[in-house]
């Protein structure tokens, strides 16, 4: 049995204003480095047999933090990659909710590419394979990834059997924690969202 942990990263600046997507240079707010120190005091009771992380500097960083008092690395990740935003990258939530395309994120997401960028189907696709090569690897013990918001709900939409259309309905917020546990390659969703204490482990 593998526990997968699926960990967004803490806070930054643009959190809930804008979509900072593959910016370089986004780190950890004040308020995120809490959030993260946080975090890891709330795992210190799972023993990981591996943690990894999407690339970028807030996903490592808050990784880094859970791996800090941890006898195991950090593992880049680039299969749970931000999105790629494409041309709505940098810009504010104010505005893209104006944009013809948001009501189709929120509803309809299968059927739009982001200008520029990728499509959620595309997301779906390289971030479950990078998910299943983890299991592969570790097809036991509790493992971690530290990504972001839309990959986790993605994620969490697919290995809930919902439709991609579905993943809008997921909340994920900075620094929670959602576990998906894989008995015999079938997943079961252990917690979604969850921002408190942890529960012993079984």
């Amino acid at each position: 049995m593998t526990l997968l942990l699926l960990i967004r990263h803490a806070s930054t600046d643009w959190v809930g204003r804008g979509l900072a997507g593959r910016m370089p240079g986004v780190g950890l707010s004040d308020k995120g480095r809490e959030e993260a120190t946080a975090l890891a005091d709330r795992l210190s009771s799972l023993e990981l047999v591996a943690l990894y992380a999407s690339p970028l500097e807030r996903t490592m960083v808050t990784a880094e933090a859970i791996a800090a008092a941890r006898p195991v690395v950090v593992e880049p990740l680039p299969g749970v990659l931000e999105v790629d935003f494409g041309l709505w990258t940098g810009q504010q939530l104010d505005a893209l909710r104006q944009d013809p395309l948001w009501p189709v994120v929120q509803s309809s997401p299968s059927r739009l590419r982001f200008p520029g960028g990728e499509s959620p189907l595309e997301v779906q696709a390289r971030s479950v394979a990078a998910i299943e090569t983890v299991l592969s690897r570790h097809p036991q013990g509790t493992v971690a990834v530290v990504a972001h918001a839309d990959v986790i709900k993605i994620l969490l939409a697919t290995y809930a059997g919902a439709p991609l259309d579905a993943f809008q309905r997921f909340d994920v917020a900075p620094a929670s924690v959602s576990a998906v546990q894989f008995q015999d390659g079938q997943p079961c969703l252990c917690l979604v969202n969850h921002c408190g204490a942890l529960p012993e482990p079984s």
